[in-house]
């Protein structure tokens, strides 16, 4: 009897999971770079088609290579179904405009990337949809921001870019209560340190540009959860609308997926030393990383994650200190990315939540003297020292 690869480690679905092999018994999986597939006879189209037998229709419905993607991410996260797409922000846009229509209201965790925020402020009320955003810190604000017509819940968690961490299992019981579901943002957390569904989410969403690829190639996103919401919200979206992720692109992160637990568990462990250096270093009026006691939310974070990720922030004062503190960087990029195997560091407020009006900064504690970074695969001590000798220069 064959095993059943849910039983299976972590480290063993990461490389095993959903693999199918063709006649020839490749062992890296092979890459289908075709749009459309040709059938037997019409009366097999007519099948597929009708959804009667399996098989694959046209690119942007389903493809080989991409299917393996998402069976194999499905495995690592724990979730029945996925649904690969072109970026992290198709996956956000679809992972809300396949539970909202017209009249419907959304709730938000107020701390959200730059254009997911754009996503939930100026594109959704185009076709008729509200949002209150609320502390995702607090749970009375989530209680109280319900409506009667509350469909859908939205929280990043670790948020970007300060890394507030949300009580994901409280929050899903108040999203539950109102008949509304639960999408979680996972990309700071990776699947390898939080696992949302576990939690009650009923939908996490990736970027899997950043650390499922994590190598600075390509683009791409994922939407996840049970089989039958993914069927029921999202199927006839993503087949018509056209989000798909390419052949070439699932196949690199395919092989970005076979090392990201031994990648992302390094990354971590760098990252925890890198922020300690950061927090004793005396230009630094504040610093925030999930994996030290300090963190505002480490009690929730201690309840939900495995480990802190690979991204830390904190605050020099002024832009002027940001930016003298980017600039004396040797080692670490400048960057907006994350979740690379190179360490990147960016200003926020001038680049990933540029758009976000000062107000809506404020709200969420993004003063112009904070500095975002993401810490890669290098040697500790050389980005200890670089870190160190920038912060200096600050």
């Amino acid at each position: 009897m064959a095993e059943d690869p849910r039983d299976w480690d972590i480290e063993t679905r990461a490389v095993r999971g959903g693999l199918m092999r063709t006649e020839h018994g490749e062992i890296s999986e092979a890459l289908f770079l075709n749009q459309s597939f040709a059938y037997e006879s019409a009366a097999a189209a007519d099948a597929r088609f009708a959804g009667n037998a399996p098989g694959f229709i046209y690119q942007r419905f389903g493809n080989p290579t991409t299917q393996m993607f998402e069976d194999r991410l499905a495995l690592i996260e724990g979730a029945e179904a996925c649904k690969a797409t072109a970026s992290g922000m198709s996956a956000i846009q679809l992972s809300l405009m396949g539970l909202l229509r017209a009249g419907d209201h959304l709730v938000a965790g107020r701390a959200l990337f730059g254009s997911c925020r754009w996503i939930v402020s100026e594109l959704l009320p185009r076709f008729g949809v509200e949002t209150t955003y609320v502390d995702a810190t607090d749970l009375d604000a989530w209680k109280n921001a319900v409506r009667p017509n509350t469909k859908a819940f939205l929280v990043e968690s670790p948020a970007n870019p300060l890394l507030e961490v949300t009580a994901i299992g409280a929050v899903a019981d108040i999203a539950h209560a109102a008949g509304a579901r639960l999408v979680v943002d996972n990309v700071f957390a990776t699947p390898i340190f939080q696992k949302p569904l576990a939690l009650g989410a009923d939908v996490v969403v990736y970027s899997a540009t950043k650390h499922i690829d994590g190598q600075g190639r390509v683009l791409g996103g994922a939407i996840l959860g049970a089989a039958d919401l993914l069927t029921e919200a999202y199927k006839d979206m993503h087949r018509h609308t056209g989000p798909a992720l390419s052949p070439f692109n699932s196949w690199v992160l395919l092989k970005g997926l076979e090392t990201l637990e031994l990648r992302v568990r390094k990354q971590t462990e760098n990252c925890g030393k890198v922020a300690d250096a950061i927090a004793a270093h005396s230009k630094a009026l504040k610093t925030i990383y999930p994996g030290r006691p300090d963190h505002p939310q480490a009690a929730i974070i201690a309840n939900q994650m495995t480990g802190g990720g690979n991204v830390v922030a904190f605050d020099l004062g002024s832009r002027e200190a940001a930016w003298r503190f980017l600039d004396a960087l040797q080692i670490v990029d400048i960057s907006n990315n994350l979740g690379d195997a190179k360490s990147m560091a960016t200003h926020p407020c001038t680049t990933t939540h540029r758009s976000m009006p000062e107000a809506e900064r404020l709200e969420i504690g993004l003063t112009e003297g904070w500095v975002r970074m993401s810490v890669g695969l290098e040697g500790a001590n050389d980005l200890i020292r670089d870190v160190s000798r920038a912060l200096d220069a600050a």
